[in-house]
């Protein structure tokens, strides 16, 4: 498949901490496997191959041991095994909600900090979020909701979002939320599709310094979505909606007991979207059931969170990193949400907050992570960070170098829990454990009780070298289905055509004899010149170190022919550069020696700004889509992007290319 020669077993960095491993959950997880199953799973390796190899008494031991309050028993675990079609649990009936909001006995343990740019600080007990949960869910009884409605919010990470969701999943009702810097054109190209009862929304938000009404959108958004019988009002700065009903009458006092309607495993819980950047976002819908179990595995198991730990990730509430944020509270650990600018008012803010927070896990991108090393923060030695213990890394491939640098800074103390996974499962698909070891440039292993693999074009399973990421047996949160695709024709389309019987991803991956993973990039980017394929991830990983670029896409137009294409380079220049032919001459130099000669480019341009959506991912296929000729609102949405401006250059490039032509 590749002519590249890859190393069988990458380099370690560092085995598994012996102290964090005595401690880990999912050690506790072990033991209890033993006593009370009588399995006796002395690694991590057995207890992977296990939770795959006997899926049922896998999920069924989750299920015991964290005691899933179920109103009706489930009459199987798994009914059907083929995908898609996977019935899991049926019968069961339960509430994700009633999960989240503890016990008696946790009524004064912090649930929530919240942090603003807008706002000051806050923070709720558990018994603090029961009692707003209560009052919203009898405010939107009022507001005739009831199971099966859709409740759509348009609001950022803070408090209120969360008691509304609660509240919603209470009822058997199903959310769905978009954040607020989202454009009216995306909002509207989402909630149209699922018919909300309900919008919650801001009059307006404050980014940094700079504050933006949104008061008009609202109102687009009002004519636009035919269904919505009632607007709730949350205050958020001193812009208000009109007509609308006021948070506080939400949340008027009232003497109605808390309830958690009980509904089917497989019942909608929430509406996530696809990014929406190469088509019309797709409408997926996560079951009660399903994100409950797959959090309870992921978090205690893979993050090692519990009762007394605290997760701070920053995230947006349209990314699906929000909801598995809001999942800490299962667990019995408390959140930290953060509303605005995470980089303000410089890089250093967020582990000043994780100090000040007591974070025992904190989330950040790549990107964070190399700025802050090439900025030379040092957040051991500046920060007391003495109750931190993972770092989690996600959203697009890690460079060696920062692995490198976190060790440097953290030592074994801190796990280094690089992960991948996605919307379509709204969790990680590999990642690692206090259990398993750091492997420099890659990700631990696969989760627990996900069964993935690389496939070649054929479909044979490869290690070693690059494939296609599938998951072939099935989990229990994989999609409900697709709002309104009552066939389920373009839940297959998307996910099963390509592999019958196998969840294609869409992710380039290649997996070594140790089990651990690189992601390289999306599948449908991959860089294929002359039969040497590489993942567009390990294109940016040489580009990283070069001083002489702060940023670069690359695309590969195809030859229908056969032939070896047009391989294209776009870079940022750092401050003060030129793009001339030295520098191209530089780089041509470092990807022929680092990567293949095949893969130097056939040209290097400059540009401003490489597109990105809001959830941080490069737009390599939109580029790529519109150098072939397609307009720039047939391949993303301007609300789906960091900076819409961004795709404006290759729109002339792809304009100037073809009058050259």
């Amino acid at each position: 498949m590749s002519e590249m020669i890859l190393p069988a077993v990458p380099e370690l960095l560092h085995e598994p901490n012996p102290r964090a491993v005595e401690k880990a959950r999912v050690q506790d997880f072990l033991r209890w496997l033993h006593t009370e199953r009588g399995h006796d799973l002395s690694s991590w390796e057995e207890l992977r191959h296990w939770s795959v190899d006997s899926l049922e008494n896998f999920w069924q031991s989750v299920w015991d041991y964290f005691g899933v309050r179920a109103h009706t028993p489930p009459t199987a675990v798994l009914a059907d095994r083929v995908m898609p079609g996977a019935r899991w649990f049926p019968g069961a009936t339960l509430n994700y909600a009633e999960h989240c909001l503890g016990q008696p006995e946790d009524a004064d343990t912090v649930a929530v900090i919240a942090v603003s740019q807008t706002r000051d600080r806050a923070e709720l007990t558990f018994g603090d979020l029961i009692e707003q949960v209560r009052r919203a869910q009898a405010g939107l009884r009022r507001l005739g909701v009831t199971r099966g409605d859709r409740v759509a919010a348009c609001l950022p990470n803070i408090p209120e979002t969360l008691i509304a969701f609660l509240a919603t999943a209470s009822l058997g009702a199903i959310w769905s939320a978009c954040a607020p810097e989202f454009g009216a054109r995306s909002v509207i190209d989402r909630l149209e599709q699922i018919d909300p009862k309900v919008l919650l929304t801001v009059g307006g938000y404050t980014y940094g310094e700079k504050r933006i009404d949104k008061r008009d959108e609202v109102a687009e958004l009002r004519a636009a979505l035919p269904t919505v019988e009632h607007v709730v009002h949350v205050p958020y700065g001193p812009l208000t909606v009109e007509d609308a009903v006021a948070w506080p009458e939400l949340l008027a006092d009232t003497d109605e007991a808390l309830t958690f309607y009980p509904v089917p495993f497989d019942h909608p819980l929430y509406v996530l979207f696809s990014s929406g950047t190469t088509g019309k976002p797709k409408a997926i819908v996560h079951g009660h059931g399903g994100i409950l179990l797959e959090h309870l595995k992921n978090h205690s198991f893979h993050w090692d969170l519990g009762p007394g730990d605290r997760l701070l990730w920053f995230t947006t509430t349209a990314w699906m990193m929000w909801n598995k944020l809001v999942s800490a509270l299962l667990v019995r650990s408390g959140l930290v949400m953060i509303d605005g600018n995470p980089l303000h008012p410089d890089l250093r803010f967020q582990w000043q907050l994780a100090s000040e927070t007591g974070a025992t896990l904190m989330g950040a991108s790549p990107a964070y992570l190399m700025s802050c090393r090439k900025e030379g923060v040092r957040p051991d030695e500046e920060f007391d960070l003495s109750c931190l213990r993972q770092l989690g890394v996600a959203g697009s491939p890690f460079a060696a170098e920062g692995f490198h640098w976190v060790y440097e800074q953290f030592g074994d103390r801190v796990l280094i829990n690089v992960g991948s996974g996605g919307t379509d499962v709204c969790t990680g698909i590999v990642q690692g454990s206090p259990l398993q070891p750091v492997y420099v440039g890659e990700m631990a292993g696969t989760s627990l009780g996900v069964d993935v693999k690389a496939f070649d074009d054929e479909g044979a399973v490869v290690v070693g070298e690059l494939g296609e990421l599938v998951i072939t047996s099935p989990m229990p949160s994989m999609p409900v289905g697709f709002w309104g695709d009552e066939d389920g024709s373009r839940l297959r389309a998307a996910y099963f055509e390509d592999f019958p019987g196998a969840f294609r991803f869409g992710d380039w991956c290649r997996f070594t004899e140790v089990g651990s993973c690189a992601i390289t990039g999306r599948s449908d980017a991959t860089l294929n010149r002359g039969g040497v394929r590489l993942g567009t991830g390990e294109f940016y990983r040489v580009l990283e170190d070069v001083p002489l670029v702060t940023d670069s896409v690359v695309v590969h137009l195809e030859d229908p022919q056969g032939g070896m294409g047009e391989l294209l380079l776009f870079v940022v220049p750092a401050p003060g550069v030129t793009v001339d032919d030295a520098v191209k001459t530089r780089l041509a130099k470092e990807i022929r020696t680092a990567l293949s000669p095949r893969h130097v480019p056939d040209r290097i341009e400059p540009v401003t700004a490489v597109p990105y959506s809001r959830t941080g991912k490069k737009l390599e296929v939109p580029v790529k889509k519109i150098l072939r000729g397609a307009a720039p609102d047939e391949v993303a949405s301007p609300g789906a992007l960091m900076e819409p401006s961004a795709l404006d250059f290759f729109v002339t490039y792809s304009q100037t290319r073809g009058e050259d032509r």
